[in-house]
């Protein structure tokens, strides 16, 4: 109850009423609004990652991708990857340079880079200065780095060779539906994957040079990449079987820095 002066004329009185009045509703408002308000979720912190160090081979094995034989044009999540820090990163960090290399689009299985300027590129809007290509060179044959103007920018860019089924240009790999391109038309190597980080030779006798992916990183430092295999613990192609469990990544890298025009390895 509220307590009014006597002192207090009668208009002066009903005024004092009227203001603790409104400071008393104010006050439950602002209670009640406090209680209701939903702390904001920031982003998970990430497991520290190890920095890898220029002109060191490094190998990354059985990097998980989500599958599903049973939907397999359905849209995957995105996985990004660090090779700086030889990590994967979480999505929430898309729009910075946490990462360099997005696995996107059928089972995941295009490659592209971080760009910020590149609305195609999960980085989009973010300060990554990446780029991807792919050379028709074995891994160890690469140690020119190409003008930046021949990188592209998006995601998406690097997966299946035009050489097999479904081929969308140069790709990192050739995919065998009928088993028949690289396999002996048995059941079990239908629908195989061949990773293209050797030379392969095709059953018409046709031989496809290997692939190196070349990689200009989100700080702009480059790497290239074998891609050697997208099945689990297995990792050449006598290995590779339609239900061989997949997609898990293995690959190998090396990194330079920004402003290098060679690759090489040191240690």
């Amino acid at each position: 109850m509220i307590q009014v002066p006597y002192s207090l004329n009668r208009k002066s009185q009903i005024v004092y009423m009227i203001f603790c009045l409104l400071f008393t509703i104010a006050l439950v408002n602002t209670s009640c609004s406090k209680d209701n308000t939903s702390p904001v979720e920031e982003p998970k912190e990430e497991e520290p990652g190890e920095t890898v160090p220029f002109y060191t081979l490094q190998r990354v094995e059985n990097l998980a991708m989500e599958t599903d034989d049973e939907n397999p044009t359905s849209a995957k999540t995105a996985v990004l990857f660090s090779l700086e820090d030889k990590k994967e990163v979480q999505l929430t960090y898309a729009k910075t340079q946490r990462w360099d290399v997005s696995f996107t689009h059928l089972y995941n299985s295009f490659l592209g880079a971080n760009n910020g300027q590149n609305s195609t590129s999960n980085g989009y809007g973010g300060a990554g200065q990446g780029g991807i290509l792919v050379l028709e060179q074995a891994f160890d044959e690469v140690t020119t780095i190409s003008a930046d103007n021949l990188f592209k920018t998006g995601s998406g860019i690097v997966g299946t060779d035009i050489a097999g089924d479904f081929g969308e240009g140069i790709g990192w790999y050739l995919y065998d539906f009928s088993g028949t391109i690289v396999g002996d038309g048995s059941y079990d190597k239908q629908h195989v994957a061949y990773a293209l980080s050797n030379p392969l030779t095709l059953t018409n006798g046709t031989v496809v040079k290997a692939r190196t992916i070349v990689i200009r990183t989100a700080k702009g430092n480059y790497a290239k990449i074998r891609m050697i295999s997208c099945y689990q613990d297995a990792f050449t192609s006598d290995k590779w079987f339609r239900n061989t469990p997949h997609m898990f990544f293995t690959f190998e890298y090396v990194l330079v820095p920004k402003g290098s025009t060679t690759f090489e390895i040191k240690s």
